[in-house]
């Protein structure tokens, strides 16, 4: 995206989605937005024709896992999706994937997650077994998604 195609795009609470960075300082397990999909970067390569670096990037979309490729001029900015992961109390779970959120605030959260989702079905058979479970909840660009979860002990 060059420079004159920056624009920065607001959530509902009006904070920015996305910041601009220089595609030639963007690394490797970093993050970067191609084709409008917040990605981890998985590849970065350089190269140089007719006198002008370009960086070739490939990313995993954060929320589907999809492969995408983009390649920006070297010196062009990037946006760059503002990532954040926080973790819950896992409250209640049912069978068609509905799950709900305690925050430390004590304020629930609602999430859907996909029941073939190997994840769904490891976290609902932790909760079936009575066991504590903490919930990593990833957000970025205004999509939310359970990445992962671990067993706590008692407190």
């Amino acid at each position: 995206m060059s420079d004159e195609e920056h624009h920065v795009e607001l959530s509902d609470d009006g904070e920015p989605m996305t910041y601009p960075q220089q595609a030639g300082t963007i690394r490797e397990n970093g993050y970067i937005v191609i084709k409008g999909r917040p990605c981890k970067v998985v590849e970065v390569s350089t190269t140089e024709e007719d006198g002008n670096a370009k960086c070739y990037f490939v990313g995993i979309d954060i929320f589907t896992g999809d492969k995408l490729e983009e390649t920006v001029p070297y010196s062009d900015n990037c946006d760059v999706p503002h990532v954040n992961s926080t973790e819950y109390r896992l409250f209640d779970i049912s069978e068609d994937g509905h799950v709900i959120l305690l925050a430390q605030t004590g304020i629930t959260k609602d999430l859907e997650i996909p029941t073939d989702d190997p994840l769904f079905q490891q976290i609902k058979s932790g909760s079936d077994e009575g066991k504590e479970l903490l919930v990593t909840v990833t957000s970025a660009m205004g999509e939310e998604k359970i990445t992962a979860f671990m067993e706590i002990g008692p407190e």
